[in-house]
């Protein structure tokens, strides 16, 4: 008989180790997809305890979510969530600044020109304003709105809790035929021939086999790393972060439709509310500040009742080397972690889970598939590790570790696009990034990298011109906002979670 992991070897037995978010959005995509052609167990252990911070996502998770065929108010309701238009980037530059790098649309521009190109000359033309004045996400994230009725409409993604999200997918997923097996991992046996991974062994004795298995263990990377010894590509030397506290704190307030990210001297904290509570952690560099430190600037600064003990999370900035090896998918914090700044950890997932799907072995693994999807994975994750270093790097803060950053050389990508900025105001961007070109502009001016001149056709418009231009984009943002209610109204009339969703969070 043909090994698991040969070509000829037809994969009908997926095995998903290890649950919390990532396990979870694998087994309802799989389950959700494939359903009556895969087999499909997930092993998990209630002892075991997952990270249980990933509270903040975006826009492209609403994407995945119809292909789910998920109800939003539904969704929302089980989760307690809320809307978040952008992040809140407070103290980056300098302490006491402040910026807003939104998810929608900034104005509007040309197939050769962005649309900033125009913006910066009508500075130059003394016509002043903020980039920000032109999205519709920046000027509602001001005053704190919220609605699905405008026009244009807004671009959203949400703040959640993580626990509750993960039971509300295994719902789905079992209700698809998932089997959950509940059980520590005791042992992972491999196929004498090829080394692929063959089975997994409980502590109570059950032998799970499989075809392919999902290596959703976190950090340990259980079968990815601690069996196959896939490796692991260190990028501490610019991102220097490497550990993090978090807390849930009571809600003081109504909550805002935006995550807030606060500098620091030895790194950031950042804020989520959600409607029964706000998520709350301080990310942090070790060789700047000490774990005991940590904590008590965490609840000093915090502003409210805490609501459970803090705990800590060391993390490693960096990717394996290979997500997919032999016959072992790695997903999630298994598969690598850049760290929390920018919201990605659950959409590198669920990109990861899609793209499983579209490459789904049926008929045997093949090195061209696999090499494939390896591929577009340390592309995918390098994209974003480059915007990520781009907060750390722009700062004027005099800090040792802010300092630091400042000087550090810089991976070639993305010295290239500051080059690119500094030099022709371009921000460039590939088809398939995540960050898309209004980000890294907002990120870019929000810093405090100056760009150079703005493309010639900006200076082709005449000044009447220009300022019609302007004035059509702006007003009916301006108008639009002017009729939006605050998220806290909205969220009460769409999608308030009943207090024992609050009382399961717990």
């Amino acid at each position: 008989m043909d090994s698991p992991t040969t070509p000829e070897g037809r994969i009908r037995n997926v095995v998903i180790a290890g649950g919390g978010t990532a396990g979870w959005l694998a087994g309802c995509a799989l389950a959700h997809q494939f359903r009556d052609r895969l087999k499909i167990t997930l092993v998990e252990s209630e002892q075991i305890g997952t990270v249980g911070v990933g509270e903040s996502t975006v826009p492209p998770i609403r994407t995945f979510h119809r292909f789910l065929q998920i109800d939003e108010q539904e969704f929302l309701r089980a989760v307690a969530g809320t809307f978040k238009l952008s992040i809140s980037f407070e103290n980056w530059r300098r302490p006491g600044e402040r910026y807003i790098h939104p998810f929608g649309i900034t104005g509007q521009g040309t197939w050769a020109a962005a649309f900033h190109h125009f913006w910066l000359d009508s500075l130059r033309r003394g016509m002043p304003s903020e980039l920000g004045d032109f999205c519709l996400e920046t000027l509602a994230s001001r005053g704190d709105q919220f609605s699905l009725q405008t026009q244009p409409q807004v671009n959203y993604a949400y703040h959640f809790d993580a626990g509750l999200y993960a039971k509300f997918l295994r719902r789905i997923a079992e209700g698809h035929g998932l089997r959950r097996v509940e059980g520590k991992i005791r042992e992972v046996r491999q196929h004498a021939a090829d080394g692929g991974v063959a089975s997994l062994v409980l502590e109570d004795g059950q032998v799970i086999e499989g075809d392919l298995f999902i290596d959703c263990t976190g950090f340990r990377g259980l079968l990815i790393e601690q069996r196959l010894h896939t490796g692991y590509e260190d990028w501490n030397e610019w991102l220097p972060s490497d550990r993090a506290v978090a807390v849930q704190t009571e809600s003081v307030g109504p909550p805002v439709p935006y995550t807030r990210a606060i500098a620091h001297e030895a790194g950031w904290r950042w804020h989520i509310p959600l409607q029964h509570r706000v998520g709350c952690g301080l990310v942090f560099s070790s060789r700047h500040m000490s774990d005991d430190e940590a904590r008590a600037k965490l609840l000093r600064d915090v502003g409210a009742p805490a609501i459970r003990e803090p705990w800590l999370v060391p993390f490693r900035t960096g990717r394996r080397l290979k997500a997919w090896n032999r016959n072992v998918v790695a997903l999630g914090l298994a598969s690598g972690f850049i760290e929390p700044l920018e919201s990605t950890s659950i959409h590198l997932a669920i990109s990861a889970v899609v793209r499983l799907v579209q490459l789904f072995p049926f008929d045997g693994i093949s090195s061209s598939l696999v090499d494939l999807y390896n591929e577009v994975s340390r592309t995918e994750m390098e994209h974003v590790r480059d915007f990520i270093i781009l907060h750390y790097h722009a700062t004027q803060r005099d800090e040792p570790m802010w300092k630091a950053c400042r000087e550090m050389a810089l991976p070639e990508s993305l010295a290239i696009r500051l080059r690119a900025w500094r030099q022709r105001a371009h921000a460039w961007q590939d088809p398939d990034e995540l960050f898309r070109v209004d980000s890294w502009t907002h990120v870019l001016l929000g810093q405090g990298i100056q760009p150079g001149p703005p493309h010639p056709l900006a200076r082709a418009l005449a000044d009447e011109d220009l300022r019609t231009l302007l004035n059509s984009i702006r007003q009916p943002i301006e108008r639009a906002v002017a009729h939006m209610p605050s998220q806290q109204a909205f969220i009460e009339r769409y999608c308030k979670a009943a207090p024992d969703v609050w009382r399961r969070a717990a």
